[in-house]
């Protein structure tokens, strides 16, 4: 398992949010719903896009999007044009001034809009949003930048492929059709990622680890292995290199040294099957690489400053 595939295995859309906005000119939604992470794509026509925060830009078809963390944002035809619907937490849809809607509605399975009856939209702009994110996940998350941005030249032949089933599962109410949206959400988004890693100018740190030998093996026996009991050796020696070697050569790609890794992993993946499963403490600590659910208590404790079953019981109720 390399880097990235362990960093992408945990983000998993589970009743993803997906829908197909049909629009015509002048038009603007204004996106508060708090999720970690959206998958932008537009499949006709033209959408501008404002993150709080950052420079407008263009979505054209072919081009896609992923937005992240838990800004605002505004799709519309231009800056210029004023919201006329906000998106706000589980998405719930109404005028900017909270009363309700009236130039959007829906327009099918999964579709709404503001074309006219008989009318053809303008613009096609397909979203998927995942509700909320994983422990692990936030460590892909918080090397990504608010909005990344892949264009069609630069996109994998994936990216194309992916828009296009998402598209027509829209079109149409099947079996089974949330599981179908979920995977192909995660599928679009690995790709606009992988489209988006393999031209990024400044790519996050675990990325550039994965592309150092050394470096690359030691995160991938931590990411495929955490249940081993590493020792900074055991992973010097997988690498084939000393410890001080090694201990050099991650903390100047991954920005920290390899145990201190190892241990936020272990957590992540303690806070992901914490929210996930109804395992035993003892269970998670198993599987993470800790010796017992006491050790995983204090280890939990002091990261995330609340014990494990109340970390539980927060991210389930």
């Amino acid at each position: 398992m390399d880097v990235v595939s362990a960093l992408l295995a945990a983000q998993r859309a589970a009743g993803a949010f997906v829908i197909r906005s049909e629009v015509v000119a002048p038009w603007a939604i204004r996106i508060e719903d708090g999720a970690p992470l959206t998958v932008v794509a537009v499949t006709r026509g033209e959408a501008s896009v404002a993150v709080d925060g950052h420079e407008p830009f263009a979505l054209r078809p072919g081009d896609a999007a992923v937005l992240r963390g838990e800004r605002g944002y505004t799709l519309g035809d231009g800056v210029g044009t004023a919201p006329q619907a906000r998106i706000g937490p589980g998405q719930v849809c109404t005028r900017p001034d909270g009363s309700p809607l009236s130039d959007f509605r829906d327009l099918g399975v999964r579709t709404w809009g503001n074309v006219p009856g008989g009318a053809t939209a303008d613009t096609v702009v397909v979203t998927g949003t995942y509700e909320r994110g994983g422990q692990v996940g936030s460590r892909l998350l918080s090397g990504l930048p608010d909005a990344l941005v892949v264009r069609e030249s630069g996109a994998t032949p994936g990216t194309a492929a992916v828009v296009g089933l998402l598209a027509g599962e829209l079109s149409r109410d099947e079996v089974a059709q949330d599981v179908v949206l979920d995977r192909l959400v995660d599928l679009l988004t690995v790709e606009v990622l992988r489209s988006w890693l393999g031209s990024a100018d400044a790519a996050p740190a675990w990325f550039a680890g994965h592309d150092d030998p050394v470096v690359g093996a030691a995160l991938r026996r931590i990411h495929h292995e955490p249940h081993r009991p590493w020792t900074l050796a055991g992973l010097a020696d997988e690498s084939g290199v000393s410890r001080a070697t090694l201990a050099r050569r991650f903390l100047a790609t991954v920005g920290e040294p390899p145990m201190g890794y190892l241990s936020r992993w272990r957590l992540d993946l303690a806070a992901d099957l914490l929210s996930s499963t109804d395992l035993t403490l003892d269970a998670v600590a198993s599987r993470v690489g800790l010796a017992s659910g006491f050790s995983l208590s204090a280890a939990f404790s002091r990261r995330h400053g609340r014990s494990p079953t109340a970390f539980r019981r927060d991210v389930t109720a």
